[in-house]
């Protein structure tokens, strides 16, 4: 039986060519295919770099249907390489269900690493890198968007999200009225002509996207300063609940009051109840 092919997970560049590894390039060129988010995208860059192996369209659309065909392709031995439009496929871009479908199936999954535009900009922003949450895009409707930054009221580590630039300007007053004054930076336009990073509070950063237009163009990154963690509620000593209880209660009122009072479980909270009382 024929071994299956490797898939090769590429990242490419997110704006200047020269940052696609000598590796990336000669492993494009020795696949026998390439699955890509936009192939007329792919297609014009493998041009440039004077690569010819074919192309495959993989995206949201149709990444069921192209899975199937793909792994098909693997197992009869063929090596495969994913590509997104720029940076390293899978990152809030498709590829998942192959990569998934590749490695259930014996498939060698191999990633070749380079550029992604939530690392450069963390990297570059001056807020903590250390600790970090990646969100990918936050919802473009209004209401759920605000949900989610609810949600996120209380993460303490840097928040990095991706952004459209025709939705920054009410983001950023979303984030400004639900997560504070924090610092926080927007990076434009990554290793491109017009690299920008605006750095300064979200109520700032809200205001100037509103009457800047150049604030509005080009892919955007968002990195947001970590909140305060909710405190967390003190840890019963089930045990020291349990004999001060029973020494006033029933068994079956004192379990009930545990129980209550810490979440665990009734049948393991009687169970420790009858020991205690010698009972067990």
């Amino acid at each position: 039986m024929r071994a299956p092919g490797t898939l090769y997970v590429i990242a490419t560049p997110i704006g200047n060519r020269a940052d696609l590894s000598p590796r990336a390039r000669d492993t494009l060129a020795a696949v026998q295919v390439i699955a890509a988010e936009d192939t007329r995208h792919s297609g014009q860059f493998l041009r440039q770099i004077d690569v010819r192996t074919p192309l495959i369209s993989l995206h949201a659309h149709n990444e069921s249907e192209r899975t199937a065909v793909l792994l098909a392709r693997l197992t009869a031995g063929e090596d495969v390489a994913i590509v997104s439009d720029a940076g390293t496929p899978l990152i809030a871009d498709p590829g998942y269900s192959l990569v998934a479908a590749a490695r259930a199936a014996g498939a060698p999954v191999v990633p070749i690493p380079g550029p992604c535009a939530a690392i450069a900009a963390l990297c570059a922003c001056g807020l903590p890198a250390e600790r970090f949450c990646f969100e990918g895009f936050l919802p473009a409707q209004s209401r759920a968007r605000r949900a989610r930054l609810e949600e996120l009221k209380t993460e303490d580590r840097t928040l990095v999200c991706y952004e459209a630039p025709h939705r920054i300007a009410a983001t950023l007053a979303d984030c400004a009225e639900l997560l504070g004054a924090r610092r926080a930076v927007v990076a434009r336009e990554l290793t491109k002509v017009h690299e920008t990073f605006y750095v300064d509070t979200l109520p700032a950063l809200a205001a100037r996207a509103a009457t800047d237009a150049d604030m509005r163009r080009g892919e955007l990154v968002l990195i947001i300063e970590g909140g305060e963690r909710a405190a967390q509620p003190a840890t019963v000593d089930l045990d020291r609940l349990l004999r001060a209880l029973l020494a006033e209660l029933p068994l079956s009122r004192a379990v009930d009051i545990a129980v209550h009072a810490t979440g665990a479980r009734r049948n393991d909270v009687y169970r420790l109840a009858l020991s205690l009382q010698g009972t067990a």
